[in-house]
């Protein structure tokens, strides 16, 4: 249990025992007697508790009469439990009606050892905490039931964001950047260490660093690694290994440092190393040398408290992190203790708050813990007394964080002690889910709903808030529809929570010094070790808690039998992820069980049926459980379940009957209904079909409580179908974010009638909802409920094959994505008439009461929609109704048009911010945008900030205007495939800022223009099967700034132009399939070598020359190293047509092969375009 909250628990015993007594069960004699005594002794032991806690520091007797305590209310609470489950289990097993009075039976065959079993155990708790009620008179207690309140911040939690966040460290930042890109240093490799004590923002500023758009673009790869305590070689480059290639290695240390060299040989790379601790050079040294391979400008970052940590691995001087200037604390402190983030007009709490900052040292966390810890206190009485009382012990401590971390933690009230020293069973650095989070919460009772109407994951939200404010949690990320998703928690707060939590929590670890005499709850870190996954220790009948995710490798059947016997009053249970084939019976014995995690066992088919007699369970997860068939048929037993996770369960036939009793559930994220409801003829044998597959749409009726996201799987067509949809009453799920509806694929339009119009009307949900996707609906319209559902944010339709009107959409206020694939009906994506009809949305309209048109919009697509022809239905094709319509606004992003053949208008694009990428489309549609400039007196020149164009098999593509491309100052990548219209470059010197230049396939082109000398910023040059080219131009010399050159399967090409030795930046060149000039560009045998005898990385077929021996003899043979994916297809043609040059000629299969090899072979060179998303910290 976590310290100084032992007042939660006496009032969650008091609660339970309360309800025992007002539901009128029957009970032996003398036995509601004991229970009313035992509840009277927990109350009045309760009202003394604060002041005990308060006084323990002071009196080793008092602590001990507390630790006392907390092990009678443990008992006492087991105990209750035991009863309340014994009422509830006869509630469920006498048809689920909740009767008044109900007989308790521990043992249908003997009432008489039930009475005296209750009655024994009940006296033997009220002896103990009579015998601790009469110690309380000893220590002169004084009764308080007042805990500490924390104020409800509302609507301010919106305010979170990292850079917000960040004060203060601008002038760190700069030192750091300047140092990452000092061309000045020695070492090809440099070590940059930060320094400072806890707190102060060490890897903040490394975070900030990390995400700076100029490092993005300069380091590839970018990787993170937190080491934390243990500096563990092999875990180091395991982890470093899993961000490269997105998969878990399992190899010897030697494969695996390897595997790394291979990785990162040759490549500028930024790799931070968070969390320092190692002071053994010789520990430090192998992963040094092993990290040398890094092409020159590589850079090393991290982050530590020791100064013999910097000065054992630092190759560079030790960046000095300071506390905040007493300006920018102030500033800091501000932001977190008073309304708004802005200073209040009482002078009196200025003066006690600068007082207070003073204190603080200028270390962030702290200023930020003690700010908004005073944001809840608003007098100056209680400054004043802050600040006298609690706050001069601070000063004693001096730098002491923890001191000032221990002060906030006293001051919450006991449910956020609990939920807070809970954490203490995850490791550092480890990235909570707050989902999960709360579930565990409320598994141990530490979340109490405050009303009949209320939700476990609201109120469970609210306390995260509230432990956030308090800065007992940072690093936030978000999901799709701006809910805090997940956190992680400060190294020294983690500290904080292990102090706290005591005895009662731990992490059993490989080396096997694992204490659990009172342990209440554990979890496991045994992944890479040998170790038995077991719990020792005569206490282990009252653990909790187990979380055994991190167990690594296999739980056996017989493993988890006996694991489940022998901890009979587990609360919570986590086997995830460890190869379980087998449920056992057994699980059906945790009569206490709330929790019960049993995702990602994909060999799981069957759950036992004795796990519905879990009437206490609350969160079952099931989770990509892949084989799962079928759920138990009592499941409607469950009746506290709220979290029922079945998302990936994809062999899921139909749910089961009775569902739609659990009418606490909040979280149902599938729902498959059984097949064939749309070939039923008759009322009579559509209810047969129903009673044997499975419970229909109405089992969703009554569970209101719905919220996150719902799938629907297998809607049917047909007449019935329609009937059941207005029978889920999906607008009364106000909770409810997300809705996909995916409808049967398969429908004969010769034979039935489709009924998918009226069913989609019957299934409108909450205006709340702010997702929603529909699959293989077979109507002509959209209902127009869609127009209302005002909090919209993503809207996707895809396989809606006869779809031809959707309904408006533009003036959805929070309309982010919208997205349509497969729409093979869809002429228009607006039903208006004329350009008279749109004009009102835009916002150059005069009309100011108008939305604006697609306000929010910042992702759209359109894909296979081979009839689509435009937006609007224009009544007049001569009008230039492109300069005239409202263009997208400024927050749209991304713009993806693929497969759309008829597609010659589109509303305007000017603002696009970072992609563009049309494919098999018409070149007007980026046409119209690009001539907005030409046409319009504005200042705003049109994609102007494009990042990103890509344009693929765009057939009337024969050049790019001079005067648009002249606009695109931001575009940094060029990716031209398949445009065989065109057959010269010569427009190419307007894009100066262009880093990355893709030329695929494009057989018309002959050269690359002159022009190219212009692209100085140029980075990379990838030109793929430009069967006609011939040369590059000399102009090539210009491109300094050039690293990586790759040609593939060009066999015209037969030389390099002598000028590429001036590239002393190239670090790669790449040459593939390109038999001349393959040849050429041998090791020192080759007439072109001369020129590329510099650059690090020379690869011809897979084979770097750069490590070619000069007794090599050329051969044409492919390399005994080269990958599977690169050897020719076993069922390709036994002889090649070639041409009258000797080169290969292709088949379009042929063709295709080589693309698909292509693709495999650049796997490496691009994940890491990907990886900037995913391993970023401060995502």
């Amino acid at each position: 249990m976590a310290e100084g909250a032992l007042f939660d628990l006496a009032g969650k015993v008091i609660n339970v025992l309360g309800s025992l007594i007002a539901q009128e069960v029957k009970l032996a004699f003398g036995v509601k007697t004991d229970i009313e005594y035992l509840r009277n002794t927990v109350s009045t032991i309760q009202a003394v508790i604060l002041d005990a806690e308060k006084q323990s520091s002071d009196s080793h007797q008092i602590k001990d009469w507390l630790s006392k305590l907390k092990d009678v209310l443990h008992d006492a609470d087991d105990l209750v439990d035991d009863f309340s489950t014994q009422v509830l289990r006869r509630k469920v097993m006498s048809g689920n009606k909740m009767k008044k009075e109900v007989r308790l039976f521990f043992s249908s065959s003997n009432q008489l050892y039930f009475s005296v079993k209750m009655g024994h155990e009940l006296k033997a708790i009220r002896k103990r905490l009579n015998a601790i009620a009469d110690d309380r008179m000893r220590f002169n207690l004084n009764e308080n039931c007042n805990e500490p309140q924390v104020m409800n911040r509302g609507r301010e939690t919106c305010s979170f964001a990292p850079e917000d966040e960040v004060i203060g460290r601008e002038d760190d930042k700069k030192e750091i950047m300047e140092r990452l890109f000092d061309d000045n240093v020695e070492e090809n490799i440099s070590i940059i260490p930060i320094v400072g004590i806890g707190g102060l923002g060490k890897t903040t500023l490394a975070q900030l660093v990390y995400n700076d758009e100029n490092v993005k673009r300069n380091f590839e790869p970018k990787l993170w690694v937190c080491i934390s305590d243990t500096f563990d070689v092999k875990r180091i480059v395991k982890e470093i290994l899993k961000q490269l290639t997105e998969t878990t290695h399992g190899e010897s240390l030697e494969i695996l440092q390897n595997k790394l060299r291979e990785k990162l040989n040759g490549k500028k790379y930024l790799i931070v190393l968070d969390d320092l601790w190692n002071e053994d050079s010789n520990k430090w040294l192998p992963l040094r040398n092993l990290l040398k391979v890094g092409a020159r400008g590589s850079r090393i970052l991290i982050t530590t408290r020791s100064s013999k940590v910097a000065e054992i691995t630092g190759t560079t001087t030790t960046h000095e992190l300071e506390g905040l200037d007493p300006k920018k604390a102030w500033s800091l402190f501000v932001k977190m203790a008073f309304k708004k983030g802005k200073e209040t007009e009482n002078q009196t709490l200025v003066t006690l708050g600068k007082q207070i900052v003073g204190k603080c040292f200028g270390v962030p966390l702290a200023i930020r813990t003690i700010g908004s810890l005073l944001y809840d206190k608003t007098t100056e009485i209680e400054w004043q007394s802050f600040l006298d009382d609690e706050l001069s012990k601070l000063a004693q401590q001096e730098n002491d964080i923890s001191f000032t971390l221990k002060l906030s933690y006293d001051h919450l009230p006991s449910h956020l002690k609990h939920c807070f020293a809970y954490c203490r069973l995850f490791p550092k650095d480890y990235r909570f889910k707050v989902v999960t989070l709360i579930d565990l919460w409320a598994a141990q009772g530490f979340i109490v709903l405050e009303g009949p109407k209320q939700r476990f994951v609201d109120i469970g939200r609210k306390y995260f808030m509230e432990l956030l404010w308090r800065s007992f949690f940072q690093d936030i990320k978000n999901d799709e529809w701006g809910n805090i998703q997940s956190c992680k928690m400060h190294d020294l707060v983690h500290d904080l929570a292990i102090f706290v939590s005591g005895t009662d929590s731990a992490i059993l670890n490989s080396s096997g010094e694992n204490v659990i005499e009172k342990v209440h709850h554990v979890s496991f870190d045994l992944l890479d070790s040998p170790r038995q996954f077991s719990i020792r220790g005569a206490n282990k009948r009252k653990i909790q808690t187990v979380l055994a995710a991190s167990v690594g490798g296999k739980l056996g059947n017989l493993t988890c039998d006996a694991l489940i016997s022998n901890l009979s009053y587990l609360r919570t249970l986590d086997l995830s992820c460890l190869g379980l084939q087998v449920v056992p019976c057994s699980i059906g014995e945790l009569c206490h069980l709330r929790y019960l995690d049993l995702s990602l066992n994909e060999h799981i088919e069957f759950l036992p049926n004795s796990i519905t007699k879990l009437v206490n369970l609350q969160t079952l997860k099931l989770y990509y459980c892949g084989s799962l068939k079928e759920l138990p048929l009592g499941i409607k037993n469950l009746v506290n379940l709220r979290q029922l996770d079945i998302f990936g369960c994809n062999r899921l036939t139909h749910m089961p009957l009775g569902l739609g009793h659990l009418i606490s559930l909040e979280i149902l994220p599938r729902f498959v209904l059984r097949e064939g409801g749309s070939k039923a003829s008759s009322g009579s044998r559509y209810k047969k079909k129903q009673a044997k597959s499975g419970g229909g749409l109405s089992e969703l009726k009554e569970l209101s409580n719905l919220g996150g996201s719902l799938a629907i799987y297998k809607l049917g067509h047909g007449e019935d179908d329609m009937l059941e949809c207005k029978a889920a009453n999906m607008n009364q799920k106000q909770h409810l974010q997300g809705l996909r509806l995916f409808w049967n694929k398969e429908w004969d339009d010769g034979e039935t009638e489709c009924y998918d119009d009226m069913s989609l009307e019957g299934l409108q949900p909450h205006p709340n909802l702010k997702q929603l996707e529909l699959y293989y609906y077979m109507g002509v319209r959209i209902p127009g409920w869609v127009s209302s559902l005002t909090n919209l944010i993503h809207f996707q339709l895809e396989d809606n094959k006869r779809l031809q009107h959707l309904p408006p959409l533009n003036q959805l206020p929070f309309l982010k994505v919208v997205s349509l694939w497969y729409m093979e009906a869809l002429e228009y994506i607006s039903d208006e008439d004329s350009v008279s009809n749109v004009l009102g949305a835009s916002s150059s309209s005069s009309s100011s009461s108008k939305t604006p048109f697609f306000p929010s919009l910042s992702f759209l697509e359109l894909r296979f929609c081979p009839k689509l022809k435009g937006w609007w239905r224009n009544s007049d094709d001569n009008e230039p109704h492109h300069l005239l319509l409202p263009s997208f606004p400024p927050p749209l992003s991304t713009l993806q048009i693929h497969n759309c053949p008829n597609l010659t208008s589109m509303p305007p694009f000017p603002y696009l911010k970072e992609r563009l990428e049309l494919k098999s489309c018409s070149w007007k549609v980026l046409e119209q945008t690009m001539k907005m400039g030409a046409a319009t007196t504005s200042t705003y020149f049109p994609l102007s900030q494009l990042q990103t164009l890509e344009l693929r098999f765009i057939n009337d593509l024969e050049f790019l205007p001079e005067e648009g491309l002249r606009n695109l100052v931001s575009l940094r990548k060029l990716h031209i495939e398949s445009c065989d219209g065109l057959s010269s470059l010569h427009w190419i010197g307007s894009l100066t800022s262009l880093q990355t230049l893709e030329i695929w396939q494009c057989h018309n082109l002959t050269s690359l223009s002159q022009e190219i000398r212009n692209l100085t910023s140029l980075k990379e040059l990838y030109i793929y099967d430009c069967s006609n080219l011939m040369s590059l131009p000399q102009e090539i010399r210009n491109l300094t700034s050039l690293i990586q050159l790759r040609i593939y399967d060009c066999h015209n090409l037969t030389s390099l132009p002598q000028e590429i030795r001036n590239l002393t930046s190239l670090k790669e060149l790449s040459i593939w399939d390109c038999s001349l000039l393959g040849q050429r560009c041998k090791r020192q045998m080759g007439e072109d070598w001369p020129f590329i005898a510099h650059v690090p990385r020379v690869s011809v077929d897979c084979q770097n020359q750069q490590e070619v021996t000069i007794s090599s003899e050329p051969s044409d043979a492919e390399p005994s190293n080269t990958k599977p994916s690169d050897v020719e297809p076993s069922d390709a043609e036994p002889t090649e047509a070639k041409n009258k040059l000797g080169y290969k000629i292709r088949t379009p299969i042929q063709k295709l092969q080589l693309c698909n090899r292509i693709v495999a072979n650049l796997v490496e060179f691009r994940r890491e375009e990907y990886d900037q998303e995913t391993n970023t910290p401060g995502n």
